[in-house]
């Protein structure tokens, strides 16, 4: 099966076409996947930020919230201590049962 001048004439262009559209499609796939690759690791960092964000805030409300339960606790245990001590200016400190 050999090919004449005129058959070489139309299937070397055809060889050189099908050649370029494969390189194409080869460098559209490759295209697509480094897109694929970079949304990835776009989306990977963004959720590793969103939870070490979370994270923090998480420990720091935590941590307001022990602050602020001791300060209420305190600020109760003080308040306790002031009606104690606090003494009525005409009233005594003791009642009289006898008479």
């Amino acid at each position: 099966m050999s090919l004449k001048g005129i058959e070489l004439q139309i299937a070397i262009p055809k060889t050189f076409e099908a050649g370029k559209i494969a390189e194409q499609k080869q460098q559209q796939s490759q295209l697509n996947q480094d897109h694929a690759n970079t949304l990835t690791d776009r989306q990977t960092l963004k959720n590793r930020e969103t939870v070490l964000e979370s994270e923090k805030y998480a420990e720091m409300d935590a941590d307001r919230k022990k602050h602020e339960e001791q300060q209420s606790e305190e600020r109760e245990r003080r308040e306790k201590e002031e009606e104690k001590k606090t003494v009525h200016p005409y009233k005594g400190s003791f009642v009289d049962f006898t008479g």
